[in-house]
């Protein structure tokens, strides 16, 4: 007999928070794992952890009205997996820098604090969407010259970390922050900015995975080509 919770007879519908069983409805990262043939759970192991959680915050931000709109993108986000601390950096950048124009004043200061710190330690990493992420929150932060102002004080008051350093809860409190900020702001398309946002780090991410997988493929031929030479 098949598992009635992880092959459920029903389609759940996205809804916002956790669902005990699809029949009650589903969230972004829930539906993720049904598709995936997970256990029933907002928090599957087929989807890197920090996208996950944007996921999450974006399916209960967004207005119901909207939410269908996330659909087409559960599937695209299985199999996005990596350990590497660097991807967590890109997704935080990526959240901040959609947040931080529109942000309240608040919030603007600890996402400007945020993309700084980020720009230091992206500039630590030969990457090329680390040189793009970098670029990202400059521009954010030029778009918000009071705020990126206020965190240069902040920071020269409480010094720089050395090394440059952001830890994976940092980064997700960054995320949580940002999109907390879009959907709060005064501004008339928060709906199409959270979707544009979850959008394009699902985008970053396959890029980072698959540049990675690719990294793997040519270790692995360069020393299967000096045992065959050997």
């Amino acid at each position: 007999m098949r598992n009635a919770m992880a092959y459920p007879d029903v389609m759940p519908i996205l809804s916002p928070g956790r669902h005990r069983s699809p029949r009650r409805g589903a969230c972004f990262m829930e539906y993720a794992s049904y598709l995936a043939g997970e256990r029933w759970s907002d928090h599957p192991v087929c989807t890197q952890g920090t996208l996950a959680l944007l996921a999450r915050m974006v399916n209960d931000r967004t207005s119901d009205a909207a939410r269908a709109r996330l659909t087409p993108l559960i599937p695209t986000v299985i199999g996005l997996t990596s350990d590497d601390p660097l991807l967590d950096v890109l997704i935080a950048v990526r959240a901040a820098h959609a947040a931080l124009p529109i942000a309240a004043q608040e919030r603007q200061r600890s996402q400007a604090v945020a993309l700084r710190v980020a720009r230091e330690v992206l500039a630590e990493h030969d990457h090329v969407l680390a040189a793009e992420a970098r670029e990202l929150a400059g521009s954010a932060l030029r778009a918000a010259p009071a705020a990126d102002a206020w965190a240069a004080r902040f920071i020269e008051r409480i010094g720089p970390v050395r090394p440059p350093a952001m830890s994976v809860r940092q980064c997700r409190d960054v995320v949580t922050a940002a999109v907390d900020g879009i959907a709060w702001a005064c501004v008339g398309d928060a709906d199409d900015r959270l979707v544009a946002l979850l959008t394009d780090a699902v985008s970053d991410t396959a890029r980072f995975v698959g540049a990675a997988r690719d990294e793997i493929t040519r270790s692995v031929s360069r020393s299967s080509a000096a045992r065959v030479t050997r």
